[in-house]
């Protein structure tokens, strides 16, 4: 029988694009909360030896994960023989290390409770920085689908004289890469964090970009100090206002009208997670992803 795709609440937009991706039935389900906030799943399409898969990205996870655990755990108590998520933004991967004592290493406490009951992963761009690999800390078959093909795709239809310009140092990855795809130079900017929501950036002398479009490509927009103190600073170099792009547009609070406000050409980002500024679809290489895990994994893990 052919897998059966159950969309997360919010996710129904990226599960229709896997619909059309990849061979599978899209299922019903009815989630609700109780009056004393506790949640109530219940699966309307069968699932009994069928591969289940949940489509549920997780920016904000707090607010999400009870649910998705409780409807991973009755499809297999319902016969499912594997569960796959495909999340294509994965949360509690900062917390790589322990950076202050009496901190836990949450990345990996988060990556063993997903692990406990889905059968594999597919993702985008996870932020990976301590952890090289997601199977350092995951235990289950993973796969990581690469923006940087997309975004490159994008940028060579649609920004002449592109100059790829990572915010930060932890970006130099994404912008390399990006930077590659469309066969352009690249710079990388320097940061100093001073707290959540308080960046400083600074430009180093650099002539590859000079005469062309700055693309600013981070993997996160979260508050988006970052990319608005790095669109500053191009602003002040006499440089044009940049395009911005984001794998995942997390946008909290006024991120995504401060960012628009502060003098940038346009903000475009994958579609990770769904947000106004999405133009770049990734769905079709997260299928895939999809498709190949299914076909390598024993029927009984």
């Amino acid at each position: 029988m052919i897998p059966i795709l159950f969309a997360m609440p919010g996710n129904e937009a990226f599960a229709l694009h896997l619909d059309r991706a990849m061979s599978c039935e899209v299922g019903q389900m009815d989630m609700r909360r109780f009056p004393d906030g506790e949640t109530y799943v219940r699966l309307l399409s069968p699932v009994r030896e069928r591969d289940v898969i949940f489509v549920c990205t997780l920016d904000r996870p707090d607010e999400k994960m009870m649910a998705l655990y409780l409807a991973a755990r009755t499809a297999r108590e319902l016969g499912a023989r594997r569960i796959g998520l495909i999340a294509p933004y994965l949360a509690y991967m900062r917390q790589d290390a322990r950076f202050q004592e009496g901190e836990g290493v949450t990345s990996a406490h988060f990556a063993s409770f997903v692990s406990d009951f889905c059968d594999w992963l597919v993702t985008v761009d996870p932020h990976l920085h301590r952890h090289h690999r997601l199977n350092e800390i995951y235990s289950i078959p993973t796969k990581a689908v690469r923006a940087a093909p997309h975004i490159g795709e994008w940028i060579a239809a649609n920004v002449e004289q592109p100059v790829i310009v990572g915010p930060d140092a932890e970006s130099e990855q994404w912008a390399a890469k990006v930077a590659k795809s469309v066969g352009c130079p690249y710079a990388v900017l320097n940061k100093v964090r001073k707290g959540d929501s308080d960046v400083e950036v600074f430009a180093p002398e650099n002539s590859a970009w000079q005469g062309g479009t700055p693309v600013l490509v981070d993997d996160i927009a979260s508050t988006a100090h970052t990319m608005i103190a790095a669109a500053d600073k191009l602003k002040t170099a006499g440089l044009p206002p940049p395009v911005c792009i984001a794998v995942h547009p997390i946008f909290a609070g006024n991120a995504y009208e401060e960012l628009s406000a502060a003098g940038v050409a346009r903000v475009v980002s994958c579609n990770t997670i769904a947000h106004p500024s999405n133009g770049i679809d990734i769905s079709e290489e997260v299928a895939v992803a999809a498709v190949e895990l299914m076909a390598i994994l024993p029927i009984e893990l």
